[in-house]
């Protein structure tokens, strides 16, 4: 019969940068289970070098309202959120706390780390007077999506992602097309000015 750790938190720091790297590894294999629909996102996912995660998560931290809460089972990690305080609109004074990254490792699954990382993520957010609290997970994570909704959350935006370069790549080809319609279109129009203008001479 197996025996079930109960589940430390605390706030990360750099030295768990290793511990980081295997559970996001860990949490992008398991995705494979939820279709290449849900795969395909994990593909943004680059696993870093340990000196690169720990300068990420100095990064991080060194924003006064950002938070990562990590999850722990018999002093392994195996949880963790990002927590970060903001307002609902840039001209809005409402505070909002978003809550990204909730990643559990399939092995402690069912286990309420979850739960336990976003009562941690509630409290945080109560104590800075906030008033809503948003959740971004992977579009196709169906677990997750399935346990957001059952306690009570509702779908409120859509993100979308695309390569910097790709995007500026698209977007100046739509630029440029748009000019050569543009400029095909002034050609057109002279051309039929000329033709009335030449039907009018020779009337």
């Amino acid at each position: 019969m197996s025996t079930r750790h109960p589940i430390v938190l605390r706030d990360a720091d750099r030295e768990d940068a290793a511990a980081l790297i295997n559970l996001w590894n860990e949490c992008a294999e398991a995705s494979r289970s939820d279709g290449s629909e849900a795969f395909t996102q994990q593909t943004m996912w680059r696993e870093p070098g340990v000196a690169e995660a720990a300068a990420a998560i100095d990064l991080t931290l060194a924003k006064p309202d950002k938070r990562i809460i990590v999850a722990l089972a018999d002093g392994e990690i195996v949880g963790a959120t990002v927590c970060d305080l903001s307002t609902l609109t840039p001209i809005t004074l409402t505070r909002v706390l978003v809550v990204t990254e909730i990643q559990v490792s399939p092995r402690f699954r069912r286990r309420a780390v979850a739960s336990t990382l976003l009562s941690a993520a509630a409290t945080y957010g109560e104590e800075n007077n906030c008033e809503v609290v948003i959740a971004s997970i992977p579009a196709h994570s169906r677990e997750p999506a399935r346990y957001l909704t059952k306690i009570g959350f509702n779908q409120v935006a859509v993100l979308r992602a695309i390569q910097a370069s790709k995007l500026r790549s698209r977007l100046t080809t739509r630029a440029t097309n748009s000019r050569d319609t543009g400029k095909l279109i002034a050609v057109r129009r002279t051309l039929r000015r000329r033709q009335r203008g030449g039907v009018s001479a020779e009337g």
